[in-house]
């Protein structure tokens, strides 16, 4: 008996062993990770370009050197969006320009500013490059979900461009594919027919993008000012009501996707309506579009919603948000199911990325701006990702802002 037990165990641990070696081996930093050192960084671009030859670019070099006006498909027969060109000063809203897949390596980097998990950012990233001090920063238009799980902010990333395109989608550049939409069934599919910019898928970006060392989000730069500081174009800031041409275009441009932390500011308690403001109401967000929260449904059209923000005096900017967001349906620091009276009462700061989306070519032709297209899009709420929003009770520090989610039965 006691010869077979022992017999038992050998057999028993033997084939213990045999499974454990089949397991996979486990990640290490130097599996995901590139190294941070520039001879080790050198070997690997040495290797994905056997001539030697590739450039680093800039992300405002980056723009000028591969986007046009036009782009490359404006010719096509199955041209962009029928919204996307304002004849009357040449400027398209969407556009796709092709780059190159041969030749010397084509790359831009930055560290990523964005972070998925709350819904704003879903299947986009943002990386933003210091130069000279100041941002710039670029949109990466990619096929991932719950991407921040591996490009987590503050990770520095290299991507290799060749064979990519860089295009606007609404105005708003970005690394991209090209996208074709056919479908003639959907709402205002006149105008909505077309090219415009699609998602890199992921196997694509994962192989094209490095990560170099470990994420640090002591490195991301944040813009921290006032509404009027930010309109103040003497001071680096952009313009309230941008020019429809080519100078005003581009400056928009430039600007987008920067990081920006707006202090002393509150929720009015207004949103926008098809260029009009209005009150937000009370109101179930599935069929109320004026909802007192971030972002009621579009009925799956899928806008960015917006809430107006302002500060003591006039200035003013919207806060955009998906209807996909986790705290889309979250009151609005103030408002509660007995309307929007409180929210001037609560102030302090919203952080988030800065853009200007239109989608409209007509807008530009009519000239009709009102400045309110300028947003800040943040990348959560206290408690719903990174905590971009924080609002206190009449600036007083110990009475913050408790996120609170919209409840049908309050309404009855």
């Amino acid at each position: 008996m006691k010869t077979n037990k022992y017999l038992s165990y050998f057999v028993l641990s033997t084939f213990v062993l045999l499974l454990a070696s089949c397991e996979p081996k486990g990640l290490t930093e130097a599996d995901v990770f590139a190294p941070a050192d520039s001879a080790s960084l050198a070997a690997q671009l040495k290797a994905e370009n056997p001539g030697g030859e590739y450039k680093i670019y800039q992300l405002n070099e980056f723009l000028d050197a591969f986007m046009t006006e036009e782009g490359s498909l404006h010719n096509d027969s199955t041209p962009y969006r029928e919204r996307s060109h304002d004849d009357t000063h040449n400027i398209y809203l969407y556009s796709i320009d092709t780059i190159r897949t041969g030749g010397p390596g084509i790359y831009i980097g930055g560290r990523i500013t964005t972070d998925d998990y709350a819904g704003n950012f879903y299947k986009t990233m943002i990386i933003q490059q210091i130069v000279n001090g100041e941002q710039q920063n670029l949109r990466i238009s990619v096929d991932l979900g719950s991407s921040a799980g591996m490009y987590q902010i503050g990770q520095e990333v290299l991507i290799r461009c060749n064979g990519l395109c860089v295009g606007r989608y609404a105005n708003q550049p970005q690394l991209c594919t090209p996208s074709y939409n056919n479908n003639i069934f959907a709402m205002n599919a006149d105008s909505k027919v077309g090219w415009a910019a699609g998602r890199i898928p992921g196997a694509v970006f994962r192989r094209i993008s490095h990560m170099i060392g470990l994420p640090d989000i002591t490195k991301i730069k944040y813009d921290t000012l006032y509404l009027d500081d930010l309109y103040d174009t003497s001071r680096g800031g952009i313009a309230l009501k941008p020019t429809a041409d080519a100078a005003g275009m581009d400056a928009v441009r430039k600007m987008d996707g920067r990081l920006v932390v707006l202090k002393d500011v509150h929720f009015t308690g207004q949103y926008l309506d098809n260029g009009t403001l209005k009150e937000c109401v009370v109101g179930h967000p599935d069929t109320i579009g004026g909802a007192n929260v971030f972002a009621p449904s579009t009925q799956n059209i899928g806008y960015p919603q917006s809430r107006l923000i302002g500060d003591q005096g006039t200035k003013t900017i919207m806060c955009s948000n998906s209807e996909y967001a986790k705290f889309a349906y979250f009151y609005l620091p103030g408002a509660d199911k007995t309307g929007v009276s409180m929210c001037k009462s609560f102030e302090g700061t919203v952080t988030g990325i800065l853009g200007w989306y239109l989608d409209k070519a007509e807008t530009l032709k009519t000239g009709k701006l009102t400045g309110y297209e300028w947003s800040v899009t943040p990348r959560g709420i206290p408690g719903i990702g990174i905590a971009d929003i924080r609002m206190y009770h009449e600036g007083n520090l110990s009475e913050p802002w408790l996120p609170s989610e919209f409840k049908p039965n309050e309404t009855e």
